[in-house]
């Protein structure tokens, strides 16, 4: 019994409150206790000054304990309302800063690419920004509302033990029954179906399609302003009415609920009337008992259910992803052989702040097998195999949907293959360890991040030498951007801020691999690093990248030839397989995909200028 009332999601609620400020959790709790009792206290005190009154006796007494009541219900109101406020906040940081961890934790990336993942990570992720309810600190306040009633009623109940045993059990479970029979109003599994957390996610896209920068030139380009308007308004629409189908009265219900309440008041009414009639209650006892019949009332089906259930929401969520994104984002761990000569002499080996020359260590994939899930049919790799010699650069080509960048998530270690092994001059990667690991490897993708900070940061967001800074962006081609000032923040939110353009933004973030491998990685991966640069500059930024990483194990991943022949070996991915591998001119002279390929993108078109001469284009 006790363990079903911890796995409910108001339990889980409380418990969290608790975990986010016990301080605040207490004070919260002994304010609702004391505010549930006071009116109680008026009751009596009500019917003591009526008994005063009718008794000719002192009026004093009742009195002042009116007034300490009445000043009770005016002082404690505000003082508990900041209580919840501020109690809220904590809790909305509380939770966000556990899926923050939930998220960063894990070794690997599937727990964030995982689709069945992404309605609980909306409700964790939004729920309080006050687009999916109210923020948490609002909530707070309409949850203390709603358990004042509950408390009130039952003291109230408490009261009329002093009047009849029966009459307490009876009139609170009269009321009581009105959230069981009512339960359609606030049936929180009815209201956080997947169904309707779709429809909110949905509704939430829109809306950021209508405020956020990114869309915003297309938007008015193909004039699409009122499609993404008619689309929040309609999948707005749909989630009310799934939100009201879920949470609609049944007239049933009502019916019955009104029956009850009325047989057991009317029976605790009258009772109180006949014993009044026989002279069994005085006046003052009559005018409490009566109060606090009515003052049951109090526990009636109310709006508790709709802001806990709004609230409890987000800490089930989290609940269940804390656990689910640990597990799909774990990586097998090996025994790990971090000490010097476990990895020749590729500088992969040993650890502590001395850097070994510009090495880069023989990488070997063998028998590699791999879907994004373990049960998923369409396995992206089946039994794959390659080497990329040590110290060397390889670039990998192919049609889009090829794996190439899934192997570069593999060799980043941001999966672990099905089966198959990937090792490092010999070591199973596993064996290296993740952190180890990825200090040794640095990458530049294709959705790169790009830090609101200053320059400096952007380069090197765990600090380096700005001599180190300087030279990396200098290698990078963003020399430009080195003689401005390194403490520049890179967004024109922040006063003096600047942005930058889509090229300068790729430069950069070479910048931060270059930097990367001054401080000692030795195995460099390039996923489309400088697709926003023209074939020239690409070209040219692609062999001062070389020259900076000469001696490292270079990975390139590029749909531009004029890029990918000054690799020292190509290979060809069709399907999750090697279909090529060799030189350009070995690819080039073998006459196969790479050459069709190649010749495909390096035609030739040739058009007629004003004066009638031929100009002939060269799109490679």
């Amino acid at each position: 019994m006790i363990s079903k009332l911890r796995e409910r999601q108001e339990a889980k609620f409380f418990a969290e409150l608790w975990r986010a400020s016990p301080g605040y959790a207490l004070a919260w709790w002994v304010l609702l206790i004391v505010r549930a009792c006071v009116p109680a206290i008026v009751s009596v005190a009500f019917g003591w000054l009526v008994s005063a009154i009718t008794l000719n006796h002192s009026l004093t007494g009742p009195l002042v304990l009116v007034g300490v009541a009445f000043g009770a219900i005016v002082t404690l109101l505000p003082v508990h309302q900041l209580v919840s406020m501020n109690l809220g906040s904590l809790m909305a940081n509380h939770l966000y800063g556990r899926l923050m961890h939930a998220g960063i934790t894990p070794e690997g990336i599937a727990h964030l690419e995982r689709p069945e993942f992404t309605n609980d990570l909306t409700t964790a992720r939004d729920f309080d920004q006050g687009i999916m309810g109210p923020p948490l600190a609002i909530s707070m306040d309409f949850i203390t509302g709603g358990l004042l009633d509950l408390f009130v009623g039952t003291v109230a109940g408490l009261l009329l033990f002093g009047f009849a045993w029966w009459a307490p059990p009876l009139l609170i479970a009269s009321w009581m029954a009105t959230h069981w029979l009512l339960r359609e109003s606030g049936v929180w599994k009815d209201r956080n179906t997947d169904e309707v957390r779709t429809a909110q996610r949905h509704a939430d896209y829109a809306y950021r399609l209508a405020v956020d920068a990114a869309p915003s030139k297309e938007l008015r380009f193909f004039g699409l302003g009122g499609w993404v308007t008619d689309r929040f308004v309609e999948t707005r629409r749909k989630l009310y009415d799934l939100q009201y189908e879920a949470t609609k009265l049944r007239e049933k219900s009502v019916l019955a609920c009104l029956a009850i309440v009325a047989a057991a008041n009317l029976v605790v009414f009258l009772a109180i009337a006949s014993a009044a009639r026989n002279g069994d209650l005085s006046t003052g006892r009559v005018v409490v008992f009566v109060q606090a019949a009515i003052g049951v009332s109090a526990i009636a089906f109310g709006g508790l259910n709709w802001a806990l259930d709004g609230s409890s929401a987000p800490v089930v969520a989290l609940h269940r992803l804390e656990r689910a994104m640990a597990a799909a984002g774990s990586l097998r761990s090996g025994s790990e052989q971090l000490v010097a000569g476990a990895v020749s002499g590729s500088g992969v080996a040993g650890i502590g702040p001395k850097i070994g020359p510009k090495i880069g260590p023989k990488i070997e994939l063998k028998n590699i097998t791999f879907a994004y899930e373990a049960e998923d049919t369409r396995e992206i790799f089946k039994d794959f195999s390659l080497t990329i010699p040590a110290g060397t650069s390889m670039a990998i080509v192919g049609s889009n949907g090829a794996g190439k960048t899934t192997l570069a998530k593999l060799l980043c270690r941001l999966y672990d293959p099905v089966s198959g092994s990937i090792e490092i001059d010999g070591t199973p990667i596993e064996n290296l360890g993740v952190v180890y690991w990825r200090k040794r490897i640095t990458a530049v993708f294709q959705d790169f991040i790009r830090f609101e900070l200053s320059l400096r940061t952007n380069v090197a967001p765990l600090g380096a030498p700005d001599d180190v800074i300087v030279k990396a962006l200098a290698d990078a081609g963003g020399s430009e951007l080195a003689r401005g000032h390194l403490g520049t923040v890179l967004s024109k939110a922040y006063p003096d801020g600047t942005d930058l353009s889509g090229g300068q933004w790729q430069r950069l973030a070479l910048a931060r691999a270059l930097c990367a491998v001054e401080l000692g990685a030795r195995v460099v991966l390039l996923d489309e690093p400088t697709a926003q640069l023209d074939v020239r500059g690409e070209s040219e930024i692609f062999e001062r990248v070389l020259r900076a990483t000469k001696g490292c194990t270079t990975i390139l991943i590029s749909h531009r030839f004029s890029t990918v022949r000054l690799a020292d070996s190509i290979c060809v991915l069709e399907n999750g397989r090697v279909a090529e591998l060799g030189s350009h001119d070995e690819l080039i002279a073998l006459g196969g995909r790479y050459r069709e390929m190649f010749e495909l993108q390096a035609s030739r078109f040739s058009e007629v200028d004003e004066t009638g001469n031929e100009v002939v284009h060269e799109t490679l």
